[in-house]
């Protein structure tokens, strides 16, 4: 039942938080074809070889099910593994679609690396006021490098303010 499952789930945590690696990845790979989020964890402690060996391919193929299923953690932490390359050769391509699904349930991470692709007009045209409100979303979850990178982007310019003689002849 939902219930037995959620305990079983809930005795992971408790291992994790204790440090117990291998008792909490055993706890969840019991359940990762029933619980997404004890899939996504699976995919994490492979990802990072916490209770068994680093497995990133293993993780890639376990964040890929439950990115499928839509959970926002798992899309996020697989775009962000496509991103780095940590399976194979960097692709960003692959990694867009989930970046968006994930930043637009809110997840941080996902927020701060997509507008990354919106401020450099990496796959998507180059929009740095979407990419200053991905920004401003991710620092309203605390996210400090979110906070770091807005600030270095400065203030939008006001749509109201007259262009200067030299903004104007800008191309």
């Amino acid at each position: 039942t939902a219930a037995e499952i959620a305990s079983v789930f809930d005795s992971g945590v408790t291992a994790y938080d204790a440090g117990d690696y291998a008792k909490a990845y055993k706890i969840w790979s019991a359940i990762d074809d029933d619980d997404l989020a004890a899939m996504r964890n699976v995919a994490m402690m492979r990802r990072q070889g916490l209770g068994t060996e680093k497995d990133p391919k293993g993780a890639e193929d376990m964040y890929e099910r439950a990115a499928e299923a839509g959970l926002p953690t798992a899309q996020a932490d697989l775009a962000d593994m496509l991103i780095r390359g940590e399976a194979g050769p960097p692709d960003p391509k692959r990694a867009l679609p989930l970046l968006e699904a994930a930043a637009a349930a809110n997840h941080p991470l996902a927020q701060y690396e997509l507008a990354e692709f919106y401020e450099v007009g990496q796959l998507v045209p180059q929009n740095l006021t979407v990419a200053r409100n991905l920004y401003a979303a991710a620092a309203s979850h605390g996210m400090k490098e979110a906070q770091a990178r807005l600030d270095q982007l400065g203030p939008a310019p006001s749509p109201t303010a007259p262009m200067s003689a030299t903004s104007a002849a800008a191309p």
